[in-house]
């Protein structure tokens, strides 16, 4: 049997994370087996989604596969995006330059911060009454 030529790769962003396996391929996106256009139904989280491959213009070059969980559509769609472009990177070091340049390979650091005791979250306070 032959073996298939697969690269896979991890992104995070805020709670989310997707698991990227990049084959050689015609362009078509599947998130958590479903066609990405569905599962991202936002136009602007497919347009973060194909950034990385538009800009190393491998976008109809090879198939994506994800398995994405937690978080919600926005933090799993940049959670995509950096998978992608770790698996591109993978696949052509060549890319490295271009797809750092393009601020692809940079992990989004930001995070919810957490609710502090005695407070109503995590900087706002319990209403003040002075009488």
């Amino acid at each position: 049997m032959a073996k298939i030529e697969q690269y896979h790769a991890v992104g995070r962003r805020k709670a989310a994370t997707a698991r990227v396996f990049m084959r050689p391929g015609t362009g078509k996106i599947v998130v958590n087996k479903e066609n990405a256009d569905d599962y991202f139904d936002r136009d602007v989280l497919m347009m973060v989604l194909r950034q990385p491959l538009l800009l190393t213009e491998t976008s109809d070059k090879v198939d994506i596969i994800c398995n994405v969980n937690g978080g919600g559509k926005t933090g799993q769609a940049g959670a995509v995006l950096l998978g992608i472009a770790r698996a591109l990177v993978i696949m052509d070091p060549a890319l490295r330059p271009v797809l750092k340049a393009g601020g692809f390979l940079t992990r989004d650091a930001r995070v919810k911060e957490r609710k502090k005791y005695g407070q109503k979250g995590a900087r706002a306070r319990f209403q003040f009454s002075k009488r």
